[in-house]
């Protein structure tokens, strides 16, 4: 009997007390890595990168509809949108909408596309652009004349006979660029950084 009352001394029942408290501090460091988290993360994801994922066929072969992609949108606040670009943008007719394309005609330059081909104007000269990123079989189909004034941009789905862009809706202003395709992370088998031209 001696024997039994000595070991519930040493392990006294814990008062609710205590067990409250217990769970309050857990509780508490729980909000307090949350908190953290946010202030970690959501700077991250809204103002410097961005997950999009593809949807459609409009930049096949280069991008899949269920693609996983990485969108900066720091590097142009510090650096010019480049051509052979692949932008995530909002469309100009309808902001809730988000599209994913190709830069092909920068501010101040004349747009021809022609039997497949586009032209380049600027400052008197012309150059056909080379597109190595475009199959043969999904060259330019149609054609169209734009000229770009400052802040525009022209636009195209890698998949020219199924896009929808600037051809139809006209220029992209640049505040509704949102940023630029910088890593493909899903599918596995295709991650990959996404690398510019140089032209």
């Amino acid at each position: 009997m001696e024997e039994y009352l000595a070991s519930q001394e040493q392990n006294p029942t814990p008062e609710p007390q205590s067990v409250f408290k217990k769970y309050l501090d857990l509780g508490w460091e729980i909000i307090k890595i949350l908190i953290i988290a946010a202030v970690i993360v959501l700077p991250i994801r809204y103002f410097l990168f961005q997950p999009f994922i593809v949807k459609g066929d409009s930049m096949v072969p280069n991008f899949h509809s269920g693609d996983y992609l990485i969108v900066d949108e720091i590097s142009y606040r510090f650096s010019d949108v480049k051509r052979g670009d692949v932008v995530v943008l909002k469309y100009p007719l309808d902001a809730s909408q988000r599209f994913i394309k190709r830069v092909v005609g920068l501010p101040g330059e004349t747009l021809d596309i022609k039997n497949g081909k586009v032209t380049i104007t600027k400052d008197g000269k012309s150059q056909v652009l080379s597109e190595p990123y475009l199959p043969g079989s999904l060259a330019t189909d149609g054609s169209s004349h734009m000229v770009l004034g400052p802040d525009n941009y022209f636009v195209m789905g890698d998949n020219r006979p199924f896009s929808y862009d600037s051809r139809r809706w006209g220029v992209l202003p640049k505040e509704d660029i949102i940023g630029k395709a910088f890593m493909r992370i899903f599918p596995l088998s295709d991650i990959s950084y996404i690398k510019g031209l140089t032209y």
